[in-house]
């Protein structure tokens, strides 16, 4: 006998894990990885029960609202682009990253903890955002706004780590950030 087919959770079953996964990203921006699982379930609606049927673990659930984050950021490059002259789709993209950087509190830790859980986050974050950056630094490129030859990767990477170091309280771009951001203009 072939094992049962994978099926897609009922609507029911999906709306909890919608509601605990923006439940847990709220609290997670606010309290830390760390915060109680009952405080992440209060706030979506549902019993802890719930919770652990869908996220077992509370590394599963981490992984389930960075993922979801880092989607949505990368998403958002082409929205933004396709309203946007691309200088400004640039800046207004670097507000999205940095404000997704700054409400992941304790995620570093996370992520460097050894959980097999979040072995593939680092690789998600490089292959979902790194054509999302690469694709509005080449049309500000194109555009005449910034200059040619910068490695999207290594741009996140600066971005964040700047962003970690010195967090502007809500979450937009720091002086250092913009400074960053400046250094990558051209000038007539």
């Amino acid at each position: 006998m072939s094992a049962p087919a994978s099926r897609s959770p009922r609507a029911d079953a999906r709306q909890n894990i919608d509601a605990l996964r923006e439940a847990a990203r709220t609290v997670f921006a606010r309290a830390g990885v760390d915060a109680p699982v009952r405080e992440i379930a209060a706030e979506a609606g549902v019993g802890v029960g719930t919770l652990y049927r869908h996220f077992p673990a509370r590394s599963d659930l981490v992984a389930a609202v960075f993922t979801a984050e880092i989607d949505a950021t990368a998403a958002e490059a082409a929205a933004l682009a396709a309203v946007h002259p691309p200088g400004e789709a640039l800046d207004l993209w670097v507000t999205r990253f940095t404000r997704f950087v700054a409400t992941k509190q304790g995620l570093s830790a996370a992520l460097r903890s050894g959980d097999p859980a979040f072995d593939g986050l680092p690789s998600y974050l490089n292959d979902r955002l790194g054509p999302a950056l690469r694709s509005l630094l080449d049309a500000a490129v194109e555009s005449g706004e910034v200059r040619a030859g910068i490695d999207p990767l290594e741009l996140l990477r600066a971005m964040g780590d700047l962003s970690h170091r010195e967090p502007s309280a809500d979450g937009s771009p720091n002086a250092m950030v913009r400074l960053l951001l400046d250094g990558l203009r051209l000038r007539p």
